[in-house]
């Protein structure tokens, strides 16, 4: 009786025993594809138009990384084609170890191989999905040319690469130090000690490298090759990027005999042989691949945990925690353990905070580097340092690819409470850029005329390039409202009238009789044979058209749309442009259009928005769960973003929105409230934690409270959101 009694109590322990653990959450990072986001897409009906060639996907990484680290660990499918890596591709040329989603970087590939059948410039191994892996952290796949399987995992300095071979087979690396996604302008590679080798890689930043083998190595040989046929290097896209007199790559050879898993761990400096050594012995030299990838692991689920959703399907949930990942490896670290850093003059230096490269800014000033902000304040305050550093270094805050959004990442950050940084300098290099011809393109037209007058060309086409005229007067406006917000806190009460009086010059490009933004002549007049629809990549419109440009002016919301006349007339407008069929012209990096809205580029990103302003939150709503629900697992492996990542803007747009807000004007402490995808949001927020409740099914906003109280309006102000208690979304 005794031993039955005995035997039912541990049946009852181990069947509870069993319910805890199936009712475990599921580990956050277990929800993250790193895949998502590497496919192409084909289909004329997801791009827009019909493709004569690849288009831009998102033109992300599947490597392993841990968030904003200097190590992108990365398979290369191809170089010289955005991350390196396309999900369609069929061949790995190597494992490189920079990344950023763009046509750079790509440094220091290495290929494990085995035999002698290979060249400099035939080495690739055939793959296939079926054996390949990608998980936060940690990246496989196998080899068949050399019967390797491949598995990486990565620090925030150092990779960790092993390579399980078959018996016998003897172990090789080539190091194909000529190629990048730059153009390599010196390389050099030396045997250090029994098991080690150490060398750099100059392209356009200088890259060393200290890696130490579990193998001795025998030899360090050199294979010469001429490019091929097409006159481009091996898995190169690109035409005339390999050097003269033929190209020449290092091959590594190891002892025969011992363990047949080949284990190579590599630390990196932009200082130094000496400094990467130093980040090898410091982050990895003494852990095993298992720690190694077990702390990765732990790093993405000390992050990711930082927001927790109830409720919504696991679609959602994969595709919410897969961009909340994507969102936080760009930029991307620049300084060693030690603290050391290679400074934009060329110097290295020591400054006692953490270098980062330049935010792509005129990408996720819009909604990436808030929410860096949000859940990693001290990475962007370090962020800042690094961008008044630069400005001090050439004398003007630095800009990216177009515009001078570094004045709304820095107002913004400021008014958010992020200040851990010389704001007085910051702002002093912010003014010069708004008032002196430098960084600002045009800046003395800009600020002699109120507008930048775009040049009269009779036949322009996609690619003709002029002044982009109508978003750089656009997007000044916006960037003087930043600096004068800065300006005002600081106690620049001149300069601040001055920069806010200049926050109207959107209105000098609207064009009353057609209601669009339009390029302007010297003399006044608009641009002649105005067509609406048909994009350009840098004439009157960055990357854009009229219907993609003409809601932008986040300072002044109402202002603009008291230009068409009233609400209901602006509205008819935004309805127009949701329902005008794009005209079909390629562009290729745009994609994904409802009607001339375009979720595969920015320059549109925060229009849905302007319906609140004409009073039709639901209508917004309706368009926003559209671009959630059809946009960011497309094609037919259900991979592919529309349009390009741009180092995680468009993952952020994803996660603002999935959340309940959205940053509508980043240079101001508040967010636009919208509907959450899921039932309740969990942000933890320094030592505070913020809970958002969607109460209701629908999609229509009945009552925004805050800890019970009621908001007036549609915004939610970022101290609030700080403050750690309740918002409430109503709906019905």
């Amino acid at each position: 009786m005794k031993k039955n009694a005995l035997a039912l109590m541990l049946l009852l322990f181990t069947g509870y025993t069993f319910a805890q653990r199936s009712a475990a959450p599921k580990p956050l990072t277990s929800y993250v594809n790193p895949l998502l986001g590497t496919a192409t897409l084909w289909d004329p009906k997801d791009l827009g138009f019909v493709p004569t060639h690849r288009s831009w996907g998102a033109e992300v990484f599947p490597g392993s990384s841990v968030p904003n680290a200097m190590v992108q660990l990365t398979p290369v499918s191809q170089f010289h084609s955005g991350s390196g890596y396309q999900y369609e591709d069929t061949v790995i040329y190597g494992f490189a170890h920079t990344s950023k989603g763009h046509w750079n970087l790509c440094y220091i590939p290495l290929m494990p191989a085995s035999g002698s059948s290979f060249t400099g410039i035939d080495y690739q191994s055939p793959y296939s999905h079926k054996n390949e892996s990608a998980h936060p952290g940690y990246y496989q796949v196998y080899l068949p040319r050399y019967g390797v399987n491949a598995e990486m995992t990565s620090t925030l300095r150092c990779a960790y690469h092993k390579y399980t071979y078959k018996p016998g087979a003897n172990k090789k690396l080539i190091a194909d130090l000529s190629m990048s996604n730059e153009r390599v302008h010196d390389w050099k590679i030396n045997k250090e000690g029994d098991n080690g080798f150490t060398g750099y890689q100059a392209a356009g930043e200088k890259m060393y490298f200290y890696a130490v083998a579990n193998h001795k190595i025998t030899s360090i040989d050199t294979l010469t090759s001429v490019t091929n046929p097409m006159g481009r290097p091996a898995g190169a896209r690109q035409k005339n990027l390999s050097p003269p007199g033929g190209k020449k790559t290092p091959v590594v050879s190891f002892a025969n005999g011992g363990a047949n898993t080949l284990e190579l761990k590599i630390g990196f400096s932009f200082v130094s042989v000496a400094n990467a050594k130093a980040n090898l012995e410091k982050e990895m030299l003494n852990k095993t691949f298992a720690q190694v990838r077990a702390e990765a692991n732990q790093t993405w689920k000390n992050l990711l945990s930082k927001i927790t959703v109830t409720g919504g399907t696991a679609k959602q949930k994969g595709l919410f925690y897969s961009t909340f990942y994507r969102s936080f490896l760009w930029p991307a670290l620049r300084s060693d353990a030690n603290g050391d850093f290679t400074d934009a003059n060329g110097n290295v230096v020591n400054k006692g905070y953490n270098y980062y490269t330049l935010p792509s800014i005129w990408d996720d000033y819009r909604n990436k580097d808030v929410l860096l902000g949000l859940l990693q304040p001290k990475v962007m305050n370090d962020v800042i340092k690094t961008m008044i550093d630069m400005g001090n270094a050439k004398g003007f805050m630095p800009t990216f690819f177009h515009g001078d959004h570094a004045s709304a990442i820095i107002a913004g950050s400021y008014a958010r409470g992020l200040r851990d940084y010389d704001a007085k300098n910051a702002y002093q290099l912010m003014l010069k850029n708004a008032t002196v011809e430098g960084t600002r393109k045009y800046v003395d037209e800009y600020n002699t005329k109120g507008y930048i007058a775009e040049d009269d060309v009779e036949n322009p086409v996609v690619n003709t390039v002029r002044k982009a005229a109508v978003t750089k007067t656009l997007e000044y406006a916006y960037d003087d409202y930043a600096t004068a917000q800065l300006g005002k806190a600081l106690g620049d009460n001149a300069n601040y009238e001055m920069l806010m009086k200049r926050t109207k010059n959107y209105k000098n490009v609207f064009n009353p009789e057609t209601g669009f933004m339009e390029g302007r002549l010297a003399d006044g007049s608009w641009v002649k044979n105005f067509n609406p629809n048909y994009v350009y990549y840098e004439y009157m419109y960055r990357e854009a058209n009229a219907w993609e440009s003409t809601f932008f002016a986040p300072q002044d919301p109402n202002g603009l749309i008291s230009l068409f006349g009233s609400k209901a007339a602006a509205e008819k407008k935004l309805d127009a442009m949701y329902t005008t069929p794009y005209d079909g012209h390629e562009a290729d990096n745009m994609s994904g259009f409802i009607g001339n809205y375009c979720q595969g580029n920015q320059p549109d990103h925060s229009t849905t928005y302007y319906y609140y302003f004409t009073g039709n939150q639901p209508k917004a709503q309706m368009y926003l769960d559209s671009i959630m629900n059809h946009y960011y697992d497309m094609g037919k492996d259900k991979l592919a973003y529309a349009g390009m990542d741009d180092a995680g803007e468009m993952s952020a747009w994803f996660v603002f929105n999935a959340m309940g807000f959205y940053t509508f004007s980043p240079a101001d402490p508040s967010y636009i409230v919208t509907v959450p995808l899921f039932d309740k949001i969990t942000l933890k927020l320094g030592d505070k934690t913020t809970t958002i409740v969607k109460q209701g099914k629908g999609r229509k906003i009945t009552n925004i409270a805050w800890n019970g109280k009621k908001v007036n309006g549609w915004f939610i102000s970022d101290a609030d959101l700080k403050k750690g208690q309740t918002l409430t979304i109503s709906t019905q």
